[in-house]
């Protein structure tokens, strides 16, 4: 059973009106009707993050819902089982991971990746599956940060369209604090396959996504 990870650099149902890069994740779906799950924890489930969810989606084909770790949690287990699409958001990704830490949330998103749910995100949501990325967790800084590592190397949202995140993540990559990865601007996606990227998606003319390494960038192409 293949294992789809899909990461936005940012975007999405949060900021675009073009539904084309949710549209993709849900076609990726083991079903035609998919449960899509949206985990808003690195936002502290706000309720602005959840209405955006629920008005893009419930306009689609599928049946969504969301996980709460600020209310009553329900059982973790038995939720992720239950969803066919599992969207994470963005916001603090420090806070986000060591909430789910606390919770044993990322042996069962494992699993879940596993059994054929496609695992999805934006910003946090895109970072956190990697083995590190770029934060900005830190008010007024950009700092590396350890990720999950269902995905080898490091990764960095909102590449070009934040003017401090190109040259950090490069700059980090060059001083060896963070591995060589991938780079995503807003209203792009990269579709991973059992750990390897195989697709762009560009949800807005001009976005795209690049490996950076040492030696510098390379821009991935849209297929």
């Amino acid at each position: 059973m293949k294992q789809q990870i899909i990461t936005l650099g940012g975007g999405g149902f949060s900021t675009e009106s073009d539904p084309s890069l949710d549209e993709y994740i849900l076609q990726q779906a083991r079903t035609a009707h998919p449960r899509i799950g949206f985990v808003p924890t690195a936002s502290g489930d706000a309720a602005a993050s959840l209405l955006k969810f629920y008005a893009r989606f419930a306009a689609l084909e599928c049946m969504p819902t969301h996980l709460s770790f600020f209310g009553r949690t329900p059982d973790l287990r038995d939720w992720t089982m239950a969803q066919d699409v599992i969207f994470v958001g963005g916001g603090n990704t420090r806070s986000m991971l060591a909430i789910w830490r606390e919770w044993g949330f990322a042996d069962i998103l494992k699993e879940a990746l596993q059994n054929g749910a496609v695992l999805a995100g934006v910003s946090a949501g895109a970072i956190c599956w990697f083995e590190h990325g770029v934060t900005d967790s830190h008010a007024g800084m950009l700092a590396p940060i350890d990720g999950l590592g269902f995905l080898r190397g490091s990764c960095c949202p909102h590449y070009s369209q934040e003017a401090e995140r190109r040259p950090a993540f490069e700059q980090f990559v060059r001083a060896e604090k963070i591995p060589a990865g991938v780079a995503i601007d807003d209203g792009a996606a990269l579709h991973f396959i059992d750990g390897k990227p195989v697709r762009v998606v560009a949800g807005r003319t001009g976005a795209g996504a690049y490996l950076v390494s040492k030696q510098g960038s390379a821009t991935l192409a849209e297929n």
